[in-house]
């Protein structure tokens, strides 16, 4: 496995907490426009541009990727960012609810991606991938951490934990109110040090970033076409990212709501499920499913708890997640969603949001919703192992890592 430094743009002294915003897809462009009104530091100008254009612009043009480009170089001269001047690597620690997880920030080989020794588990969205993969090329940087998790390696966890002993280059508590910690290691021995130890690793699995590294590949691929001569050194040869041990990783569901019941009355629609599961009406507001295949659903004011049969149930890999075993028996066959990845009756809702969120939605623009066991990390790496893909939406990480925080010329 490829590890290297990089010379990182990131936030000034004093400046971590201003600049620092949750990741571009997680917020509306109502709510993005919001935050980037009130904070003109935010680094979500960067990764949603055309929240610094009027309503109604086009946020795919040429011309909105562009500004964000000149944003980056403005956050430079204004002092809000500063640029390194030797290859890094960054000590990443995020700390929610008292539960802490450590990663190294580094660069690492789209090569390797490509050859599957950094392993994927999801299929990719078209419409996403162009829209990052013109936000890197046009930026000339990479904007964006992909999130990696390894297999526990005593090397690697012991040399991270040794360089976060000393005062953080920053220590501040982001708009989530998960605590952010970053090192910086610039000792050229030391930078050695670590990259012979991550270098060690045999694999990396993609947490979350699936369209980000798709598209860091995607630019990677493009400019070597437009130089022959590549050697394979360059910037582009490499993205940005952040691995962290999976022991120290939290997986939350994945929640789905529906718009409608395809046609169905509610009597009809339950009839149905009967014959999938044994079906119990139950206040179930604020208890998650406590184990596989138990589905809470909350349809017309009433929240419902499923246990599927054994005769639905499957073995293999992936038809063995409660993500599949939904998709395959109710959303596909019975609600008309034969693929969740593009219809527009069906949307996904991040676990950290909590029951109450799909309760609201129900009561706005949705008719049913469906919270499962989460899906685990171990599920995660069997289905990458054997080079397969995990239905859309079928893990949801907590914290989300900070945008702003580490930028990568290419």
């Amino acid at each position: 496995m490829k590890v290297r430094p990089f010379r990182a743009i990131r936030p000034a002294e004093g400046m971590a907490d201003k600049v620092a915003s949750l990741p571009y897809d997680v917020y509306s462009e109502k709510e993005a426009r919001e935050i980037v009104g009130s904070n003109p530091a935010s680094f979500l100008r960067i990764v949603r541009p055309e929240t610094v254009f009027p309503v109604g612009t086009d946020a795919g043009s040429e011309e909105v990727y562009l500004r964000a480009r000149d944003m980056i170089d403005e956050g430079i001269k204004s002092g809000v960012m500063i640029e390194e001047d030797t290859p890094c690597f960054y000590i990443y620690r995020q700390i929610m609810n008292g539960r802490a997880q450590t990663g190294l920030v580094a660069c690492f080989s789209v090569d390797d991606y490509n050859a599957g020794v950094i392993k994927k588990h999801e299929h990719t969205r078209a419409d996403k991938e162009d829209d990052r993969t013109k936000h890197i090329d046009i930026c000339r940087a990479q904007t964006g951490l992909v999130f990696l998790a390894y297999k526990e390696e005593d090397d690697a966890m012991n040399i991270i934990a040794s360089h976060t002993s000393g005062k953080p280059a920053y220590s501040f508590t982001a708009i989530d109110g998960v605590k952010q910690m970053v090192w910086v290691v610039n000792d050229a021995e030391e930078v050695e040090a670590i990259k012979q130890a991550f270098e060690q690793i045999d694999c990396m699995y993609i947490a979350d970033g699936h369209h980000r590294s798709a598209s860091a590949a995607a630019v990677c691929k493009k400019r070597r076409q437009a130089d022959p001569g590549f050697t394979g050194d360059e910037e582009y040869n490499y993205f940005m990212a952040v691995a962290f041990p999976e022991n120290e990783l939290l997986v939350m569901p994945y929640y789905r709501v529906v718009r409608d019941l395809n046609g169905l009355t509610t009597e009809q629609f339950v009839e149905k499920l009967e014959k999938l599961f044994t079906i119990e009406r139950k206040n179930l507001y604020g208890h998650e499913p406590k184990k596989p295949h138990e589905v809470a659903m909350y349809l017309d004011g009433i929240w419902y708890k499923m246990v599927a049969r054994p005769e639905i149930l499957k073995s293999d890999a992936i038809g063995s997640l409660d993500v599949s075993m939904l998709q395959e028996n109710v959303l596909g066959p019975i609600l008309g969603i034969e693929d969740p990845r593009t219809s527009d009756r069906i949307d996904f809702i991040g676990g950290i949001r909590g029951l109450a969120e799909l309760e609201k939605r129900c009561s706005e623009d949705m008719k049913v919703a469906f919270a499962m066991h989460h899906t685990t990390l171990e599920e995660l790496m069997r289905i990458a192992d054997e080079g397969k893909v995990m239905p859309p939406k079928s893990t949801w990480f907590e914290p989300k890592l900070q945008s702003g925080l580490f930028v990568h010329r290419i």
